[in-house]
């Protein structure tokens, strides 16, 4: 169909096929072909419709954690569900193809995307990101993987240049995109930003390697506006400028009538554009949804309470039966859903505000004083009482504070200014802590939070991220401990922003110098023995595990590991573990450890559960700049299995020689 397709259009046809048809749909031909409708929505559905006035307004949808909060689950289940929630979702609204999901590297801790994005490792970003995306087309809606490629600041996105040398891109930025290929999406959406001096929407090299080496047989889409030259673009292999651009037609056709593209050349993008609308349509033949909205929402909740961080307890948590506590903090009731969600294009408008932890805590048998106390960045003095949350903290067994950033300070187009938060909530955190000793801080935010001002001086911690629709419920349940915490952190939290390499970078209105190369994240802080506040994978249980036996063997070229976790306590737990490689005595810079695999596994109280995991090749391989390809030296590898990326538990070497694996 295709090929009789593509043999009866016009040139002016075809030019129509690589454009969008408006701000959503491919162009349909007049009819002759089907549409895609594409959407936003990588944490929740945003679609538009217009009132009787004609005015446009978002449709209300199920807001799921963001993408970090799913991140820090390590559950490659939740990923998938949480697709499925969202294929259904975009059912249930005609819509085709959801834009998302988001695999850029969290290189830097400011960026103010961070809060759509999985992980400063490929790894696990890349490995979450194929099960989300299995989620959403098994259900038979399409995926757009974002965005291709070093998209890693706001800061003058559609101007600067990523400047990174071959080697970190394959290692670091393209590996996630490589493994999410694995599932097969259908379409790839370029970035605004340059990738050493190239636009990325005429990236040859790139959309090269995506389908040359990555086995991509997708679309090419551009982020919206991201096409400068359109004919470059065509030629590099983008397939659909979006959203619908005149200027981007009339070049074209100018440039097909002069010769400065071929017909050949337009060809190969209309070939993968009527394959891309045949995929589509055809993975939703027959699907029916696989849950309702309200069951949407109990998964939304599940989520939330796999992937939310315990991330200090002095015993205070969990909260004891009964106890009398006093909730503060804007970011306990907020008014507005915007303060525990990020903005942008990831912005849900909501179903319903179900943000009351007073009640849920309430609901729960708890006796709770609530004071709002403080908003974002000020005290409003007719609304808020910071002196009552004072008080309330003498009088009761457990205080809450609840604090945040919120799309007023995470959002895209624009990046943080800080890791810091607003000095009003730095210094309710203090004035709440001088008076209650059992103190609980509740973190509503998209990315690392600077906590040292304050962090020593509070009882526990519990980084909540930005939990969606069903988050206090399952923020309420954490702390009174009908749910054990079971996430770990997917990033690392510095003790201070300038410690991060990406900080103190090249960077200038054109160029951003990324100098550190593979020096990212754990992979510095390992490396070079720099202290943090809560490292790689780090999170804390109401269980106790511990790690033994670990066996290594060999299976052809893979390397077999099973080793055993124990839950030593009377609390049953979710524990991950991870386990790292590193190259004991390198010819070339690597770092100390590279994360390689994961599980998270329910371990009942006093109960022990093998885990088994294979190492391929690629786990022990390094990119070769001498000759362009992937390399695995002979020589000493450390095999590590850690709670955290530094806290190993147990550690073995092997050799691998010509090639092989001996022991």
């Amino acid at each position: 169909m295709e090929k009789k397709q593509k043999t009866t259009l016009t040139a002016q046809e075809k030019i129509r096929l690589l454009n969008g048809k408006d701000f959503w749909y491919t162009d349909d031909l007049d009819g002759r072909i089907p549409a895609v409708r594409m959407s936003d929505g990588p944490v929740g559905l945003r679609t538009e419709k217009s009132d009787e006035n004609g005015r446009n307004y978002t449709v209300p949808a199920v807001a799921y954690p963001s993408i970090e909060v799913l991140a820090n689950t390590w559950n490659t289940a939740c990923a998938t569900a949480m697709g499925e929630c969202l294929a259904d979702d975009c059912r249930d609204r005609g819509v085709d193809v959801l834009l998302a999901p988001g695999v850029n590297i969290k290189r830097n801790p400011l960026n103010g995307r961070n809060f759509e994005y999985f992980s400063e490792d490929p790894q696990l970003a890349g490995t979450m990101a194929k099960a989300y995306i299995e989620g959403v087309q098994g259900q038979g809606i399409g995926v757009c993987v974002k965005h291709f490629c070093c998209n890693n600041l706001e800061y003058d996105r559609l101007h600067q240049s990523s400047d990174v040398d071959e080697r970190t891109l394959r290692e670091l930025y393209y590996r996630p995109f490589a493994i999410a290929c694995e599932a097969k999406p259908v379409s790839v959406m370029c970035s605004y930003n340059r990738i050493n001096g190239q636009f990325a929407s005429e990236y040859a090299k790139g959309f090269e390697f995506l389908r040359e080496e990555c086995g991509f047989d997708g679309a090419v889409i551009s982020d919206w506006g991201a096409v400068r030259d359109r004919t470059a673009a065509a030629k590099a292999g983008l397939d659909i400028e979006m959203p619908h651009s005149e200027a981007g037609m009339k070049k074209l056709a100018d440039d097909l009538q002069a010769g400065n593209i071929t017909e050949g050349e337009i060809d190969a993008c209309v070939e993968r554009v009527l394959q891309f609308v045949d995929r589509v349509k055809e993975m939703g033949e027959g699907k029916e949804n696989k849950r309702s909205e309200t069951e949407r929402i109990a998964v939304a909740r599940d989520i939330a309470a796999e992937g939310i961080v315990l991330l200090k307890n002095d015993g205070v948590l969990p909260l004891g039966a009964g106890a009398k506590l006093a909730v503060s903090g804007i970011y306990a009731k907020p008014d507005r859903t915007e303060y525990v969600s990020g903005g942008g294009s990831a912005k849900v408008t909501w179903l319903e505000n179900t943000n009351d932890l007073p009640a849920a805590l309430s609901a729960r048998g708890f006796d709770v004083a609530y004071e709002s106390a403080f908003g974002t960045h000020v005290i409003h003095s007719f609304m808020q009482d910071v002196r009552n949350a004072a008080l309330n903290a003498l009088k009761v067994d457990v205080s809450i504070v609840c604090v945040g950033t919120g799309d007023g300070m995470e959002f895209e187009e624009g990046d943080r200014e800080s890791m810091r938060l607003p000095a009003v909530q730095e210094r309710a955190i203090l004035d709440t802590a001088a008076r209650n000793p059992n103190t609980v801080v509740i973190v509503f935010a998209g990315a690392a939070v600077d906590m040292t001002p304050w962090e020593g001086e509070v009882a526990a911690i519990l980084y909540a991220g930005f939990p969606g629709i069903g988050g206090m419920e399952a923020v309420a349940d954490l702390l009174a401990g009908t749910v054990n915490p079971s996430g770990k952190l997917s990033e690392t939290f510095p003790l201070d922003y300038e410690d991060i390499p990406a900080a103190i970078s090249y960077r200038t209105a054109g160029v951003t110098r990324y100098q550190e190369g593979l020096d990212v994240g754990y992979r510095y802080f390992d490396k070079y023995d720099i202290p943090v506040l809560y490292p790689f994978g780090f999170g804390l249980s109401y269980s106790e595990f511990m790690y033994r036996d670990l066996k290594l063997s060999a299976d052809r070229d893979a390397l077999i590991l099973e080793y055993v976790v124990e839950n030593v306590s009377e609390v049953d737990g979710k524990e991950i573990s991870q386990v790292y490689v590193g190259e004991c005595a390198p010819l070339v810079y690597r770092p100390k450890k590279e994360l390689k695999g994961f599980s998270k596994d329910l371990v009942k109280a006093g109960t022990a559960v093998t885990v088994r995991m294979e190492l391929h090749p690629s786990a022990f391989a390094h990119w070769d700049t001498a000759r362009d390809r992937w390399t695995i030296t002979d020589g000493v590898y450390e095999i590590c299995v850690g709670a955290s990326s530094q806290d190993v538990r147990l550690a073995a070497k092997i050799c691998i020689e010509n090639g092989k694996i001996v022991f």
